[in-house]
């Protein structure tokens, strides 16, 4: 029994990771940033600015669902909410992807 139990608790973990792998391409998501984020949250996610928040090491489930939100219009904000509808869903879990990947600062 024990073994069954490791053996399920293993292949769960493989599971979980290769999902969490699968959810965005980071070097993807890196060069979006570059064309669109940068100028206010910093090349890493790690703004120098007080005003724009740190985006590097946040949750990428958590980052997926704001930029949704600002795409949407549900949330606003000046700045982001004119570069937020171009973004294609693809977009969205590389950025979030990429930015989760970064340590804060």
């Amino acid at each position: 029994m024990k073994t069954l139990y490791v053996a399920a608790t293993a292949a769960l973990a493989l599971c979980m990771t290769g999902t969490a792998l699968a959810a965005g391409d980071t070097v993807a998501g890196k060069a979006k940033a570059a064309t669109i984020c940068i100028a206010c949250h910093g090349a890493d996610g790690n703004s120098i600015n007080p005003m724009f928040p740190k985006l590097a090491g946040q949750h990428a489930r958590y980052l997926e669902t704001q930029l949704k939100a600002f795409k949407s219009g549900q949330r606003k904000h000046p700045q982001i909410g004119p570069t937020s509808p171009p973004l294609m869903e693809t977009d969205i879990r590389n950025l979030a992807a990429w930015y989760a990947s970064q340590g804060q600062r």
